[in-house]
This record gives C-alpha cells, sequence and structure tokens, in this order.
C-alpha cells in the first residue's frame, strides 16, 4: 500500500480538505444569504403572483440567466480583480469564495423560485384571505410549505460547490482540487490525483446523503 502511495503527504491532503471545506463551508452560506432573497423577490414578482411585475421580472431573471450560463472557469478569472478588492487577494480560500458566491447564488435562486412555486396555491389564498401580511404570508406560509424542496435545492447547491472548489484550483484557490492539479496532473502523480477524488467523491455522497435525510424529515407528504 505504502508503494502505491509513495507520492501521498496526509498532513498536505488533510490540509487541503480543509481548505476546501471552509471553502464550501463560507461560499455555501453566503449564496444562502443572498439567493434565498432573490429566490423569493423572483417568485413575488413572477406572472399570476402576489406581486406581479413583468419588467423587474424580466430584469431578473436576465441577470440570474446571464450569471448561470457564463462558464466557472471564465467567471474565475474575470473576478480576479474584484476579489483583489473584496479581499486584498486572489488566491486562497478567501480569493475563492467571492467568485464562487457569485457564480452559485443564481443557480440557488432560481432553484428557490421554482420550489416556491410548487406550493399549493391554495395555501397563499387562505392566508390572504385570512388579513395576513406579505411578511406573515411569506414566512408562516410559503417558506414552511417549500420547506423540503428549498433543503434539496440546498443540497444540489452545496454538491455543486464541491465541483467548483476543485475547479477554484487551477487560479491557486487552495483544496483538494488545487492539489489534484499541481500534483495529480502536472506532476503526473496519479495516487494524489486519486486521494483527491476519493475524497471529492466521499464528501459528495455525505453531503446528499444528509440533504435527503432533511428533505424525507421535513417533507408533509
Amino acid at each position: 500500500m505504502n508503494e502505491l502511495l509513495i507520492h501521498i503527504d496526509w498532513y498536505e491532503i488533510w490540509q487541503a480538505t480543509l481548505d476546501t471545506l471552509l471553502m464550501l463551508g463560507g461560499s455555501l452560506l453566503f449564496t444562502l444569504i443572498l439567493g434565498l432573497p432573490v429566490g423569493i423577490l423572483l417568485f413575488l414578482v413572477s406572472p399570476r403572483q402576489m406581486f406581479e411585475h413583468r419588467a423587474l421580472y424580466a430584469l431578473l431573471s436576465f441577470v440570474v440567466n446571464v450569471l448561470r450560463s457564463l462558464p466557472f472557469i471564465i467567471l474565475l478569472i474575470v473576478m480576479i480583480p474584484i476579489t483583489v478588492v473584496m479581499t486584498g487577494t486572489s488566491l486562497g480560500v478567501a480569493g475563492a469564495i467571492p467568485p464562487l458566491v457569485i457564480g452559485t447564488t443564481p443557480f440557488f435562486a432560481r432553484l428557490v423560485e421554482t420550489a416556491l412555486r410548487e406550493v399549493d396555491r391554495g395555501i397563499i389564498e387562505a392566508t390572504q384571505a385570512m388579513g395576513a401580511s406579505t411578511r406573515q404570508i411569506i414566512f408562516n406560509a410559503l417558506l414552511p410549505e417549500a420547506r423540503p424542496g428549498i433543503i434539496a435545492a440546498t443540497t444540489v447547491t452545496a454538491i455543486t460547490l464541491v465541483s467548483y472548489t476543485a475547479m477554484a484550483g487551477v487560479v491557486g484557490a487552495g483544496g483538494l482540487g488545487d492539489l489534484a492539479i499541481r500534483f495529480g496532473y502536472q506532476r503526473f502523480q496519479t495516487d494524489v490525483m486519486v486521494v483527491t477524488v476519493v475524497l471529492l467523491l466521499i464528501l459528495v455522497q455525505i453531503l446528499q446523503s444528509v440533504g435527503d435525510r432533511l428533505v424525507l424529515r421535513f417533507s408533509r407528504k
């Protein structure tokens, strides 16, 4: 076994794994904070909803679609000057979080909008008939009913972020992706590549399992 893993530095693997987890946790947190309100707004101003506003919905949809369609590797490079201004560096965990957030927030917002559309319209109408305020409708009717869908959207977003963190290694963001590129690809150390890929797969499986369990727990169906 030692001969098969001759190039493996387990301390470096641990540090890279920790960097990946920090990038994932930090970027997912900011994605949820930014993406959830955008998703709710998209839903509320969409056609046949409470605050239908076709022009605003068209504008928001255009921005979301443009950011979603932009390849992440290009976004990483384009955002380097902005990232430097925001964090003081374009390298490491701090330098990776801004493009990760920008890359996944529109994706998550669209998933939130889709989850809200699955809510029975009768629930919204009944809440309105009882004289509930907009805030009460959103927080006491919409979000609780859409919770399983939003949890599923969060799970999908987290898994997408794992792949993005690996891709961020191209610009020196650190993490398992950076280790795989520098050692596994550039130095032809296949054992390093295999270990990093296996760790990323394990991380994805853990995220999916936790997400599935939470969806089942909070689902009312």
